[in-house]
C-alpha cells in the first residue's frame, strides 16, 4: 500500500522536466501512430491509436506508482524478479504464441512480451550484484559472475528468437561494468571475446537473420523481398525534406510502400521523418537527448551505488533502442525489430518503458536520504 505522505513526497520532489518530455513523447507516438494507420479517410483508420493510448495510461499508472516506490527496497527482491523474467522466458517455449516463426508471446488474456520484462529484471540485478559493497570489481570471477546472469536471459531471448532485443543488453552490461569500475583490460578482453564469436553467432543466426544482414550490405540484392522495408524507409526518410510533406500527407505510408504491419511499430521513426521532415526528426531526437541526459544526471546525484548502477543500465538501454531504431530506418544499422520508446506502437513495449523511467523518477526522488 502507497502512504498519502509518501505520494506527496514522490509530487514535491519529482523530475517535472523528464515527465513534460515523456509526456510530449507519447502524444508524438500516438499522433503518428494515428497518421501510420490513416488510409485517406477517418472512417478507415485502424484502431491501432486508440489501443496505444490505453497502454500509455497503464504506463502511466505504473509510472507513477513506481515513482513512488523507494528502488531501495528492490534489493530485497531483486533474485526472486530476476528469477520470474527467466520463468516467464521458458513458458514461451511452452505455451508461448508463435508468431511470424517466434516465440516472443505470452497470452493472458492480452499479448506480453516477457523479453521486455527479463531485459528489465536482469538491469535490476546486475545493478544490485555490481553494487555489493564488498564486491571485488578487480577479480575475474566477479565480471564472470556478472556475465553469467545477463548470459541466462541474453540465450533465451536469442532462441527465441529475438537478436534484436537481445543484443541491447551487451552495450548495458558493458557500460554497466565500466560504472561499476571493472579494469579496462577487462573490458577489452570481454570485447576480443565477442569478436571472435562473431563467426559461430553467425552459423547460429536463422535464414531471414542472415538475410537481413546481406541486405543490409547489398539492398539491391532482394529489392522486392528481405530489402523492401530497408529501400522504402529510406526515401520515406529522404523525400520528407526539410519540413516534411505535412502530418497525414505521407505517400510512402499511406500508399502502403512503407508496409502497413511495421510502419507503426518498428519503422514509426519513417513516418515521423517523412511528414515532418529534418527538422521535425531533430526536434524528436531532442526529446529523446533529453531525456536520456536526465537520466545520465540522475545517476550523478542517486544516493548509493545500486541506484547509480540501475540509471546507467536503464539510460543506456533506452539510448540503445534509440540509436538502433533511427539507425535502422535509414538504412545505417541492419533491420533488427527494435522499437522506438515511447513512440513505437506497442503494450508490453510501453508498460515496461514506463515502468522503467518510473525507476528513474524513484532515484531522483530519493536522490538524498531521509
Amino acid at each position: 500500500m502507497f502512504r498519502v505522505a509518501d505520494i506527496k513526497y514522490a509530487v514535491r520532489r519529482m523530475d517535472w522536466f523528464m515527465m513534460a518530455s515523456v509526456f510530449i513523447l507519447i502524444c508524438v507516438g500516438i499522433s503518428f501512430i494515428y497518421s501510420a494507420a490513416f488510409r485517406g479517410d477517418s472512417s478507415t483508420v485502424y484502431p491501432f491509436y486508440k489501443k496505444q493510448i490505453g497502454w500509455a495510461l497503464v504506463g502511466l499508472a505504473v509510472y507513477l506508482g513506481v515513482m513512488t516506490f523507494d528502488y531501495g527496497l528492490l534489493r530485497r527482491y531483486v533474485w526472486g524478479l530476476y528469477g520470474m523474467g527467466l520463468v516467464l522466458l521458458l513458458l514461451v517455449f511452452v505455451v508461448g504464441t508463435r508468431v511470424h516463426g517466434a516465440y516472443r508471446w505470452l497470452n493472458v488474456g492480452v499479448n506480453i512480451q516477457p523479453s521486455e520484462l527479463a531485459k528489465l529484471s536482469t538491469i535490476v540485478a546486475l545493478a544490485a550484484y555490481l553494487g555489493r559493497p564488498d564486491l571485488d570489481v578487480y577479480s575475474p570471477r566477479s565480471t564472470i559472475t556478472a556475465l553469467v546472469i545477463v548470459g541466462v536471459p541474453f540465450l533465451l531471448i536469442a532462441m527465441e528468437p529475438d537478436l534484436g532485443t537481445a543484443m541491447v543488453l551487451v552495450p548495458v552490461t558493458l557500460v554497466m561494468l565500466f560504472m561499476a569500475g571493472v579494469p579496462w583490460r577487462i573490458l577489452a578482453l570481454i570485447l576480443l571475446a565477442g569478436a571472435m564469436l562473431m563467426p559461430l553467432a553467425w552459423l547460429g543466426l536463422d535464414e531471414y537473420q542472415r538475410n537481413r544482414i546481406m541486405v543490409f550490405w547489398d539492398p539491391a540484392s532482394d529489392p522486392l523481398g528481405v530489402g523492401w522495408n530497408k529501400i522504402q524507409s529510406e526515401i520515406a526518410v529522404g523525400s520528407g525534406g526539410l519540413f516534411g510533406k505535412g502530418f497525414l500527407n505521407g505517400t510512402q505510408n499511406i500508399l502502403g510502400f512503407l508496409p502497413r504491419t511495421v510502419a507503426p511499430t518498428d519503422f514509426i521513426f519513417s513516418v515521423i521523418a517523412e511528414e515532418c521532415g529534418f527538422a521535425g526528426s531533430v526536434g524528436l531526437l531532442a526529446l529523446y537527448g533529453w531525456l536520456v541526459g536526465r537520466g545520465s544526471s540522475i545517476a550523478l546525484v542517486a544516493r548509493d551505488r545500486f541506484g547509480q548502477l540501475l540509471v546507467t543500465g536503464i539510460a543506456t538501454m533506452l539510448f540503445a533502442h534509440i540509436f538502433v531504431n533511427v539507425a535502422m530506418t535509414i538504412g545505417m544499422m541492419p533491420i533488427t525489430g527494435l522499437p522506438l520508446p515511447l513512440v513505437s506502437y506497442g503494450g508490453s513495449f510501453m508498460v515496461s518503458t514506463m515502468l522503467a523511467l518510473g525507476l528513474l523518477q524513484s532515484v531522483y526522488v530519493r536522490r538524498y536520504r531521509y
